[in-house]
């Protein structure tokens, strides 16, 4: 869709040119395969922060020079300079970093890298090298963020990372204020590249009993109560709920349903304002995790549709016994503190089963207990 170059603008010649400048010595990455693996980089700037996952598995050389770049903290204050509205931002030209030589942005950092074009899918969060028109082996210190799916670059460029947090930070940026040649008009720069080891992922490896040692607090506009899980009974069900409200995803969910003296219900995502792309992964159906406990007053389940697997984020609570819901539902959690709010969200006036009164899970917070 779009093409991906150095700007460089037409010369007109009026006398033969000179020879050409000695190209740099090809850059070879001083790292060792095995401590550029698990790497992100912490890209800040001046519009947000986004991360971005390295690969050096298909560009080590690629992956090795931003990471010494970054660790020499050589992308601070450099700008992306070039941006096209919801398809790509291009940035890291040292030239960038002096406001004065805004007609230059585009043609430095450039002729340092052969290329290491692979098959890794310009999808929303690519990023890899620009290079010079017709020159596949002129990548340097500039790169480019895919804000959108942009399959028509695939095979043509070096892509060598995937933002992996933030795509709505890149997609901000590729929709700045910018002239006709895509430049943007207000500086939007990078403060620094932080490289860091890939955080473990939350919660996946804990085992039931390490789950039953966390406890969710619940900030309502009613006040807020306490959970503690039932991990022994539907582990998968708290493992999922947990990775949710740390990442998340229940905060600013309203409370969309109330059945006085039955249930109350929350967590449904159509009562939210939109997922982050990173939330968003972590949302798909539930298996069933079914048991004989006991739908009474705080007991917590997730709600299904006809699907015994259609679970994902919405869950009720009993505000009253529900035997009829015994072994139907993945009952999860207790509610452990601030009853007295559980019953005053049900003793809210409704129309029908809708509240009339907004109320809103503010924050899920998890502690240990």
């Amino acid at each position: 869709m779009f093409a991906l170059v150095a700007v460089l603008p037409a010369q007109r010649q009026t006398s033969p040119p000179p020879p050409p400048a000695p190209r740099p010595a090809v850059f070879q990455s001083p790292y060792p395969l095995a401590e550029m693996k698990g790497k992100q980089a912490v890209v800040a700037t001046s519009a947000g922060t986004f991360v971005i996952a390295l690969l050096p598995h298909v560009a080590p050389n690629h992956v090795g020079h931003f990471m010494k770049l970054a660790r020499d903290g050589s992308y601070a204050s450099t700008t992306f300079h070039r941006v096209i509205k919801y398809g790509i931002i291009q940035g890291g030209d040292p030239l960038s970093k002096d406001p004065a030589k805004s007609a230059q942005y585009g043609q430095g950092g450039l002729n340092l890298l052969k290329g290491e074009v692979n098959a890794e899918p310009m999808t929303a969060g690519a990023v890899a090298a620009v290079l010079q028109p017709g020159k596949p082996d002129s990548a340097g210190w500039q790169f480019f963020v895919c804000a959108t799916d942009q399959t028509s670059l695939q095979g043509q460029y070096t892509v060598f990372g995937r933002v992996v947090e933030g795509l709505e930070v890149v997609q901000q940026i590729s929709a700045v204020d910018a002239d006709a040649n895509g430049q943007p008009k207000a500086r939007v720069t990078i403060a620094s590249v932080t490289i860091r080891d890939t955080p473990p992922v939350p919660f996946v490896n804990d085992t039931p009993a390490q789950l039953a040692g966390y406890k969710a607090i619940v900030e309502t506009t009613k006040g807020s109560f306490e959970l503690e899980f039932l991990a022994d009974r539907a582990p998968e069900t708290v493992r999922n709920f947990l990775r949710l409200a740390g990442a998340g995803v229940y905060d600013g969910v309203g409370v969309h349903r109330v059945v006085p003296d039955f249930v109350i219900q929350t967590g449904a995502l159509a009562f939210r304002a939109p997922l982050t792309v990173a939330q968003n992964t972590l949302v798909h159906n539930l298996a069933p995790e079914f048991s004989d406990t006991k739908n009474e007053f705080g007991l917590v389940s997730m709600a299904r549709g006809d699907d015994l697997g259609s679970a994902t984020t919405s869950f009720f609570i009993c505000l009253g016994s529900c035997s009829a819901l015994d072994g139907k539902y993945a009952a999860f959690a207790r509610v452990s503190a601030g009853q007295d709010v559980v019953r005053a969200i049900g003793a809210v006036p409704v129309d029908g089963e809708t509240p009339r009164e907004t109320i809103t899970m503010v924050r899920v917070r998890i502690e240990k207990k």
